[in-house]
């Protein structure tokens, strides 16, 4: 444990001298602003059996009418917590898939669709029945699905409702923004198991806490509700819970509304590069470079 302690002290350290922005992100973040729970907004009603079928362990709605450009991706494994499995992640990656091709998509909700759950990381049944030489493989499939997710073209929220714990807070902190219910329980507790985050935890919680924080929730694998979580910064809304279950998920389709009306990405860089080929004549853009390498101020045409 002590040998996997240093490495785990090696791989968040590394973190700090890495950026976590994403081409866009401070344009997608500009909007960011909480907005009112939509009262007027009301969720269908939703049926929980004690299993869900493969098919339905992830559930991808497109939203509509004045939601329209909306894409829920609600995780369906009441029986397991939402653990991820393999089905799990193969279909995610599926979903994730189609939507970055799709220019229809403007802001992407992950949420569940199980009352109090988010994610409650790996589902260590289906890892305990695999062979030694497996473990590496469902590891890397992890940490590729939450990396697909976290490179969408789109905005992306988080609505943790419910726990969400080791694999599950990697896949919320792949997201551009995280809001949780104040009952929300969240952490990476996998050095209870002798083990570190494997899916993108030791770079991404630093990025969004801080390393020495980030040290001490990993080393110590505590677990924070939601007004903790808010208070260090590792989510950006936090909300009472609601007798539906589904506060979280209100203010994020509230939040997502917002970004509607915004020039999506690809049409917001696009205009960025015209404008910026138009901004400055080339011989004074030339001076301009020449003039800081030579550190001495420009003189651009007509002074």
């Amino acid at each position: 444990m002590a040998a996997a302690a240093g490495l785990l002290r090696a791989t968040v350290g590394l973190a700090a001298a890495s950026s976590l922005h994403r081409p866009g992100l401070e344009l997608r973040r500009a909007g960011a602003a909480a907005a009112a729970a939509a009262a007027s907004f009301t969720s269908a009603r939703r049926s929980y059996g004690s299993e869900a079928r493969e098919e339905e362990e992830l559930r991808v709605r497109y939203l509509d009418d004045e939601h329209k450009g909306i894409v829920v991706l609600g995780l369906n494994r009441p029986h397991a917590k939402n653990a991820l499995n393999k089905n799990l992640l193969k279909m995610m990656s599926k979903a994730v898939d189609a939507l970055k091709s799709d220019k229809k998509v403007r802001t992407v909700i992950f949420r569940s669709e199980v009352p109090g759950i988010f994610c409650a990381g790996a589902d260590l049944k289906e890892r305990a029945k695999m062979h030694s030489s497996e473990v590496s493989s469902f590891v890397s499939k992890a940490r590729a699905a939450i990396n697909e997710m976290a490179n969408l073209p789109v905005p992306t929220i988080a609505a943790l409702d419910g726990i969400a714990l080791g694999g599950g807070l990697e896949l919320a902190l792949a997201c551009d923004i995280r809001v949780a219910a104040s009952s929300a329980k969240m952490g990476l507790v996998e050095t209870k198991l002798a083990i570190i985050p494997g899916a993108g935890g030791t770079q991404r919680l630093p990025r969004t806490i801080g390393v020495s924080l980030a040290k001490e929730l990993i080393f110590s694998a505590r677990v924070v509700d939601g007004e903790e979580a808010k208070s260090i910064g590792l989510i950006s809304h936090v909300v009472q819970q609601n007798e539906a279950g589904d506060a979280a998920y209100r203010r994020a389709l509230a939040l997502a509304r917002e970004f509607l009306p915004q020039v999506d990405l690809v049409t917001g860089l696009a205009i960025e590069e015209a404008c910026y080929a138009q901004t400055i004549p080339t011989k004074d853009r030339i001076e301009g470079l020449l003039a800081f390498k030579e550190k001495r101020p420009p003189h651009y045409k007509g002074e």
